[in-house]
């Protein structure tokens, strides 16, 4: 049997380590959302239930999160939708060059190199000066997608540069149009990547905050909520919804592997 070096080791530990300070914080929220009714926001734990768990859908002391998720959900798949038709709407049409292309590219990624805070302040001006009022389901909406469309297109973009343009030709030669074309030749050959960009975008639009902050309006998003309730809610309730929400995008990951695996058992098929 070989005999590991000094630095195997040393690696082993930095490894685990790293795992420890990646998943030691929610390891502990896990923890402390199982406490019995009479549990705190530190250790040592108090009992053992699903107490917390049930009165993440109570009224809380102020506000409450049913609603809040509700809004962030509804909008991260408003976003979702409206960056897969943007995204590959226009990687299509990127993969020919037409005049002043380069400076259009360039100016759809340019907003994720502004600062967040700057997207958001600008978006509510924007709409103070046209007198709309501002909302989750608008100007949040317009704010989220400066942010999750230009990470979609880019994915799209290389997801097309790999793309053999002879399957099209060949369907074009067979008599196909161009929807028909779409719809049963490229659909079905990047529905493995859309669901990865499909699950990004829901992810990053579900989990943002400072393009939300400013120009939400009066109903805040899930992220806001629970910055405004970090100096109010004194109880395990919140770890409780900080382990429903993970346990949710579990689930939402597990579906998409799913449909990831239904897709590629067809084209191998």
């Amino acid at each position: 049997m070989k005999k590991r070096s000094l630095s195997f080791y040393l690696l082993a530990a930095f490894f685990g380590l790293f795992v420890l300070f990646l998943y030691g914080p929610m390891i502990a929220i896990f923890m402390l959302s199982l406490q019995g009714p009479e549990g705190t926001l530190t250790f040592p734990m108090r009992g053992f239930s699903i107490y917390w768990l049930g009165q993440v859908f109570q009224e809380q002391r102020v506000g409450n999160f049913v609603e809040p998720f509700l809004r962030s959900l509804a909008l991260a798949f408003m976003v979702m939708a409206i960056s897969l038709v943007c995204s590959v709407s226009a990687s299509m049409a990127f993969r020919r060059k037409f005049k002043g292309s380069t400076a259009l590219f360039y100016l759809t990624i340019s907003s994720l190199i502004v600062p967040s805070i700057l997207i958001s302040l600008g978006i509510g001006i924007t709409f103070q000066v046209l007198g709309i009022p501002t909302n989750w389901y608008s100007s949040g909406l317009g704010a989220h997608l400066t942010w999750v469309l230009p990470f979609t297109f880019l994915i799209m973009i290389g997801v097309f540069n790999r793309f053999n343009p002879s399957y099209e030709e060949a369907a074009r030669d067979l008599g196909a149009s161009d929807p028909k074309t779409f719809w049963e030749i490229i659909l079905p050959l990047i529905g493995p990547s859309l669901i990865g960009v499909a699950l990004l975008a829901f992810t990053l639009s579900y989990d943002e905050f400072t393009r939300t902050s400013l120009v939400s309006g009066q109903d805040n998003t899930l992220p806001l909520e629970i910055f405004g309730m970090t100096t109010n809610v004194t109880s395990p309730a919140l770890y409780a919804l900080g382990t429903l929400t993970t346990v949710f995008s579990f689930t939402l990951i597990a579906i998409a592997v799913a449909a990831f695996n239904v897709f590629s058992n067809r084209q191998k098929a």
